[in-house]
């Protein structure tokens, strides 16, 4: 059993980073030492939005409104950025794993100017067109008026988005999951001193309203994606940037576009998913949806640790299959599934018993009160088996194979979770005598019974090996 004081030096040596072969150290140790940075990385990443919903929620209801047309257009750039690093962390996983440094070097820029070709392609447009992109998000005339700055910043200087999510994937797929951490801290600073001067007009700044939220969140990516760079070019990490690697390799962006089109059909489909499961539960009415809308809340940042787990999953799986160790990457992807699902467990019971005290934090209505806690409990019935899905899913990821959790959720999420939704949710009546009728409790069952089936045809593909052979 692991003392206290051990726990507390590989803690420490997790925060602190530095160089570990995670092709031999011990499958434990290696998934603790990369899972604590990309869970506190992953949960900088969500202070971004809060930060900026806070501050600007002062600024009124159109205001809060144009963020979240905004948000939802960048989610477009978010399913770009999530795809291509999916594929950038499996390429550089798998030439560090070959202990091919300078390879991993070479993928590295490959992805950079991918991403930068991307956000180019998106950010011109965006900034040109962004009062047209709320009118035609349903914004009314004094939305647009006082948003369109805001929706043209982000949009246009979406290559820190970009460039953000890249190459933090690289540093993830080198194992260099600390220098990831670190790059978000420097980030979410910027954000937050700059946030209030910027909107408000504090001291010496002038005062930009809702253009100064997105000018604070743009500049504190912006220092972040320097600050990365700077890494680089240092060699601080696994992966070091000189001369020799600043041309283009077209067989090599080739195979990251091909990655990343899985990587983004990936997340689409669970995004249209989500929305569209949103919709159903609209049927019932704004408690319905509220309820909803907080439990989702709770859950996903409960999940944010298990997502730092899954992410070193498909560090430990491209390493290992680089390093020629197929059955160790199988045996690191177990071992993770097990500690998540242990966790998630342990989440699950939190949820079940404190269900009521959790909503009645973010709510005093009765009706949303009632939703939102049988959504948490129902929801909460299947993180056993969420754990391991979510974790299988990334070793697929990890080792270049985004086609096979691709067509799994495509199945799982449209051809079986969304018609299941319906049909246990509305009455015989609206489904030709099929329907249960449970009403917004039916959508709340759905999930943890498509989440469930999606891990048990993930473990039996899994388990065949073809992802032993993909070649990235």
């Amino acid at each position: 059993m692991t003392s206290p004081s051990t726990l507390w030096s590989t803690l420490k040596q997790a925060i602190a980073g530095g160089e570990i072969d995670f092709t031999t150290e011990k499958i434990g140790r290696a998934v603790f030492l990369l899972a604590v940075p990309m869970v506190l990385e992953m949960m900088m990443e969500s202070i971004f939005a809060i930060c900026d919903v806070f501050f600007v929620s002062r600024l009124g209801v159109d205001a809060v409104a144009a963020v979240g047309f905004t948000e939802a257009m960048v989610s477009l750039i978010y399913a770009v950025a999530v795809g291509m690093s999916m594929a950038t962390t499996a390429m550089v996983a798998r030439r560090i794993g070959e202990k091919n440094r300078q390879a991993a070097a070479s993928a590295t820029v490959q992805a950079i100017a991918l991403g930068l070709l991307a956000a180019t392609a998106i950010a011109v447009p965006g900034a040109i067109f962004a009062p047209q992109l709320l009118r035609l998000m349903g914004g009314s005339e004094s939305l647009i008026a006082g948003g369109a700055g805001y929706t043209r910043v982000l949009l246009g200087g979406n290559a820190t988005i970009m460039l953000l999510f890249l190459i933090n994937a690289v540093f993830r797929g080198a194992g260099d999951a600390a220098l990831a951490m670190r790059v978000l801290w420097l980030a979410n600073l910027v954000n937050l001193v700059l946030d209030p001067c910027l909107i408000f007009g504090l001291g010496p700044f002038p005062e930009l309203g809702l253009t100064g939220a997105a000018i604070a969140t743009t500049t504190g990516r912006g220092i972040g994606v320097l600050f990365q760079l700077a890494l680089l070019l240092r060699g601080r990490g696994m992966v070091k940037l000189d001369r020799r690697e600043l041309r283009l390799h077209w067989p090599v962006i080739r195979r990251l576009l091909r990655v990343s089109v899985g990587g983004i059909g990936q997340y689409l489909i669970a995004t249209s998913s989500w929305i569209i499961l949103v919709r159903i539960v609209g049927h019932f009415g704004s408690v319905a949806v509220a309820g909803y809308t907080i439990a989702i809340r709770i859950i996903l940042f409960a999940l944010l640790p298990s997502w730092g787990v899954a992410n070193a999953a498909a560090t430990l799986m491209g390493q290992n299959l680089g390093a020629k160790q197929p059955d160790r990457a199988e045996a690191a992807v177990w071992r993770t599934g097990l500690y998540n699902m242990i966790f998630l467990l342990g989440v699950a019971v939190i949820f079940v018993i404190y269900a009521e005290a959790l909503i009645r934090f973010f709510t005093q209505d009765a009706e949303v009160i009632r939703f939102g806690v049988d959504c948490l409990r129902w929801i909460a019935y299947g993180y056993g088996f969420y754990a391991y899905g979510m974790v299988i899913v990334q070793a697929f990821n990890g080792a270049g194979d985004t086609t096979t959790p691709t067509k799994i959720n495509f199945c799982c999420y449209w051809f079986f979770q969304i018609p299941l939704a319906y049909l246990l949710a509305h009455g015989g009546e609206a489904t030709a005598g099929m329907g249960v009728g449970l009403g917004a409790r039916g959508v709340f069952v759905a999930i943890p019974v498509a989440e469930t089936a999606l891990t048990l045809v993930a473990v039996l593909v899994f388990r065949r090996g073809g992802w032993k052979t993909q070649e990235i």
